[in-house]
């Protein structure tokens, strides 16, 4: 094997990813020095040229030139005999420069090289891959879709470097297939048997965070600032916002004309319902913005504990608890404070819709009970259990728990 056949043998490395030219020559350098010390003692009185456009290596052994059998260190020093036969015109104490052979070091020491250089690469690539990435650990990455696994996705960024997206870091509604674009924040970067493995997200508060940098130039150029993200990944999110600069309306900026600023975040997330809340150091404020939609009547704090009870009337109670309960949720997680709802006394209320019953009767259910004309609360209660059992397709235990529900609303 020549040098033209070893660099040759090299052209799977021709496009090194995250390794510059002048890191590979000095790769090449290395390896070529710890071959030549192994075979000669020490590489001190050696040159190596390297040629990268060319793709060819060139090895060359400097030498002085003494009399015959005065040799003490063949490796430096050259008789004066064979010193003439590569240029005649040489002398007693000159330098002489002769280029040594790749083939000259034998298979098997040029087989270790070619080993050596193709860990010392791997390895440098792995060291610059976990750098690179431990430096954007937290920004927004695009990438393509490799493959699909039950547990996680493979996707390849656009040098062709491994991401993985976890299962439980993907939105509910996320439905990829295999060549699709995909966003995703960078969450952690982690070393498992010395490879590094590079993990994102689409249900971190900070990808959300980033969507907004990207589709607000006032929160990029740091004239609104995001105080806080609360997330429930596909369903429901609450973002904190406050401008230091009292002409500039922070929900307003966020939200764009007519939402096209919000449009795009949303479609992103897979629809998710995003509330944009202004920031306020009161926390009785700050918790009646949090539970937005829902209008709140009073709010009673208590510092000591983190506790707030919460009154409202009774029609705005499923919308401060919100489907699931998301919404309560949230708000508690924003303001940092536990929350408690309750119905305000209101004598005057004589009939409650049956959609407000939403978060503890089931959607089908008053369905079911609005098809025969029972569009409240009392409606349902003036009927008979066997009545509502003949006229719909509920069943006796179902109509009885729906009962129980409605009759405690006007306990």
């Amino acid at each position: 094997m020549n040098t033209a056949e070893l660099i040759e043998s090299f052209s799977e490395f021709k496009e090194f990813k995250n390794i510059d030219r002048v890191t590979m020559m000095n790769i090449l350098e290395d390896v070529f020095r710890s071959m030549i010390a192994k075979r000669y003692g020490s590489d001190d009185n050696f040159d190596i040229i390297i040629n990268p456009d060319k793709g060819d290596i060139e090895i060359w052994r400097n030498r002085v030139v003494v009399a015959d059998g005065e040799v003490e260190d063949e490796n430096e020093e050259i008789e004066y005999s064979q010193a003439i036969k590569i240029e005649p015109d040489f002398e007693i104490g000159e330098d002489v420069s002769e280029e040594v052979k790749l083939e000259d070091f034998g298979r098997r020491a040029i087989l270790a090289l070619r080993q050596n250089l193709v860990s010392k690469i791997h390895e440098l690539e792995k060291d610059s891959l976990y750098k690179i990435y431990k430096d954007r650990v937290g920004d927004i990455v695009t990438g393509e879709v490799y493959q699909i696994w039950k547990k996680e996705i493979l996707i390849l960024d656009d040098e062709g470097n491994e991401l993985i997206l976890p299962k439980s870091e993907q939105i509910p509604n996320d439905y990829f297939k295999k060549g699709d674009a995909i966003r995703a924040v960078v969450k952690k970067v982690d070393m498992r048997n010395n490879n590094p493995v590079i993990i994102l997200s689409r249900t971190s508060p900070v990808f959300l965070e980033r969507l907004f940098e990207l589709e607000v130039p006032e929160i990029f150029d740091g004239l609104i600032t995001i105080k806080k993200i609360v997330r429930e990944p596909g369903e429901r999110a609450k973002v904190a916002v406050e401008s230091y600069d009292d002409r500039i309306d922070p929900v307003g900026a966020c939200v764009g004309m007519k939402g096209s600023r919000i449009h795009g975040i949303v479609r992103e997330l897979r629809n998710e319902n995003i509330d944009v809340i202004n920031y306020t150091a009161n926390p009785s404020l700050f918790i009646t913005r949090a539970l937005s939609p829902a209008k709140i009547s009073t709010v009673g704090i208590n510092d000591e504990t983190e506790h707030a009870d919460v009154h409202l009337k009774a029609d705005q109670v499923s919308l401060a608890i919100g489907k699931g309960g998301h919404n309560i949720k949230l708000a508690s997680k924003l303001t940092g404070y536990e929350i408690d709802v309750y119905r305000e006394d209101d004598e005057q209320i004589d009939d409650v819709d049956l959609e407000e019953f939403a978060d503890e009767i089931e959607s089908w259910i008053i369905d079911e009970l609005k098809a025969i004309g029972c569009d409240t609360a009392r409606s349902v209660l003036e009927q008979t259990v066997q009545d509502l059992v003949r006229r719909t397709d509920l069943e006796e235990e179902t109509i009885e728990e729906v009962f129980n529900i409605l009759k405690a609303e006007f306990e």
